[in-house]
């Protein structure tokens, strides 16, 4: 067997920094899947290395009601902070995303192509941490789903709930704010948004390294 050449065989690209956003951005993207709405541990990637960790357990009982993870070459800084009126600053973190599909996806660490139909503004300790929501690209229970308003309402509210209580116990004052849900033009201009803010800060290798 002819192996291809190197790195592709020897390294695995880091999937924040290694990654693209997509082929046909803003409107369709990848996601870097980190939890599934079955896990009562909050994984996330670890920013230097791309492994998996143990973040916290969910410190309730709330679990997302999505699979969840980020769309790769995105940053939250100066662009994304300016179209969240409420918010100081941006979270400094790659783009959220929520991914709606129909059948249960139970795995982790999975690149999903989605179609963005809008997000939820929420505003974490003063800072923009925008959720944008789409749905599995090559599902055919969504192919009519185009915007947020075309997804169950029921569906919506509890990710709203969800992000406005995750992080919610006894005896603490609320950290959390859902400013709002948007349509899928604002969505477009999130992501470009936290795109141009990468570019700003992490776009340092050569187009001949970039995956």
């Amino acid at each position: 067997m002819t192996l291809p050449p190197p790195p592709f065989y020897r390294f695995r690209p880091h999937p924040w920094h290694g990654l693209e956003a997509g082929d046909d951005v803003p409107r369709i993207v990848n996601a870097y899947i980190e939890l599934t709405p079955f896990d009562t541990v909050k994984y996330e990637v670890d920013k230097t290395t791309g492994y998996m960790r143990v973040d916290r357990p969910h410190r309730g009982s709330a679990q997302s009601p999505t699979l969840y993870g980020f769309i790769p070459r995105t940053y939250g800084a100066a662009r994304v902070a300016a179209l969240s009126p409420t918010a100081t600053n941006a979270d400094a973190d790659p783009l959220d995303i929520c991914v709606i599909s129909e059948r249960p996806i139970t795995r982790t660490e999975i690149l999903l192509k989605v179609r963005v139909v809008g997000g939820i503004q929420m505003i974490d300790d003063g800072e923009a941490d925008d959720k944008i929501v789409g749905v599995l690209h090559n599902d055919p229970y969504f192919d009519a789903t185009h915007d947020l308003s075309e997804v169950p309402k029921a569906l919506v509210d509890r990710l709203i709930h969800y992000f406005m209580t995750y992080k919610l116990m006894p005896n603490e004052a609320p950290r959390v704010t859902v400013a709002g849900v948007y349509d899928r033009p604002h969505a477009w201009r999130v992501i470009e948004a936290a795109i141009a803010d990468y570019l700003d800060s992490y776009d340092l290798a050569p187009p001949s390294l970039r995956f």
